[in-house]
């Protein structure tokens, strides 16, 4: 790769012909996107007279010192038009937001790095850093790592890389959403909406504003397909969100088991622990073995969170005991799941709120707390640290503290 150019050094520069005398001013240049990892300079834009004008790289010299010179002896005076799969570098990049797919943060791009790649001059780099900005080196980040949105490039028929951006977090994704306008969100969720299970995923870390924005384009059947996908307890918590109107006619198009899952949370206020809880989890009889409860935990429908203990349920099925999966791994698989089970049983009710959930999930060290009825006859769900902690911290805090603030 040769030295490295700044954008900024070609934009609004007189551009010669081969007399030396001026004969325009650079308004931008052209890339070529492809299968390049870099994408190519095809040209520059440049003002003539009032009218933008394309110049092909091959007509232009001087790329290396940032001072432009047309070495044929004619220009095309048809005005520009940009053609399909091409970037204005300018136009499409300079202060607008671009994902950067590494590190999952939108990134704002004040200035982009060129540079001879295979002989061509390329597109190697943005710049987040303001010019005249002090505080640190700037780190420039590889274009290869960057994704403009499509609404950036109307006529360049981008697609956000599922790919790639399925290898996030759905909380960072949900952040990448939460930050960007609504169109770039949406592009967001119509390329994570290839697998259905991510996208309901990244719906379960949105905050209630960005979900009920983007169901609100939804059909009722759309909408219940999504939630269909999402935990119980999460599905719950939108419905309740949702517009009137629309509750019964989404609420009853889940299938009946999710739905019925769901009518069962609505029963309870949202700010207490039967709001909270979800009903999927791991429970064995307490005369089961090591290697029952573990099988029990590989084949539960339940979200990871909730699968760092099992639970051991009498005859009546009341739950007696609870098992963490460190302790079953650590154990032979023919003892008894009871002989490692932790007894009594730490536990809250459904009515108890979030302070007093918080307090004895401390108090017992518990990374999930099951949730018993009032009669201590049936375990109704669980309620995980991730959950808890979600409610317990303040409006809007991933925003305000989440990792996904635009760079610069």
């Amino acid at each position: 790769m040769s030295d490295v150019q700044h954008l900024s050094t070609f934009l609004r520069r007189p551009i010669v012909g081969r007399d030396g005398d001026r004969i325009g001013r650079v308004q931008d240049l052209v890339a070529r996107l492809g299968d390049d990892v870099h994408p190519p300079l095809v040209g520059a834009v440049i003002r003539i007279e009032g009218r933008d004008l394309f110049v092909p790289a091959r007509k232009l010299t001087g790329w290396e010192d940032g001072a432009l010179q047309l070495t044929g002896r004619r220009v095309d005076l048809r005005k520009f038009e940009r053609r399909p799969g091409e970037l204005l570098v300018a136009g499409d990049l300079l202060a607008h937001n671009l994902i950067n797919l590494v590190r999952g943060r939108l990134v704002r791009a004040h200035d982009i790095e060129l540079a001879q790649v295979g002989g061509v001059w390329a597109v190697v780099g943005v710049n987040p850093r303001r010019a005249g900005h002090h505080g640190g080196a700037t780190t420039v980040i590889d274009f290869a790592a960057i994704q403009p949105f499509v609404s950036h490039v109307p006529t360049a028929r981008l697609r956000i890389p599922y790919r790639k951006l399925a290898r996030l977090h759905p909380a960072l994704i949900a952040d990448l959403v939460e930050q960007a306008s609504h169109e770039e969100g949406e592009e967001i969720i119509e390329a994570v909406g290839q697998d259905r299970e991510l996208e309901a995923d990244v719906f379960e870390e949105l905050d209630t504003t960005h979900q009920l924005e983007f169901i609100e384009d939804r059909t009722d059947a759309d909408a219940a397909r999504l939630l269909a996908r999402m935990e119980p307890d999460n599905a719950a918590d939108l419905i309740t969100e949702i517009d009137q109107d629309r509750r019964r006619a989404i609420l009853e198009g889940l299938p009946e088991a999710q739905q019925r899952k769901v009518r069962n949370l609505l029963a309870y206020n949202a700010d207490t622990a039967g709001g909270l809880m979800s009903p999927d989890y791991a429970a064995v009889p307490e005369t089961c073995t090591v290697g029952d409860a573990l099988e029990a935990v590989r084949t539960a429908a339940a979200p990871v969170e909730a699968l760092q203990t099992v639970f051991l349920l009498d005859a009546s099925g009341q739950p007696v005991a609870a098992a963490p999966v460190a302790a079953l791994v650590r154990a032979r698989a023919g003892d008894l799941a009871r002989e490692i089970a932790t007894s009594p049983l730490a536990h809250v009710h459904p009515q108890w709120d979030l302070a007093q959930v918080a307090r004895k999930m401390s108090d017992f060290n518990l990374t999930v707390m099951p949730v018993v009825d009032e009669s201590h006859h049936g375990m109704l769900g669980v309620i995980t640290v991730d959950d808890l902690l979600e409610e317990l911290l303040p409006q809007g805090w991933r925003r305000e503290f989440g990792p996904t603030a635009v760079e610069e």
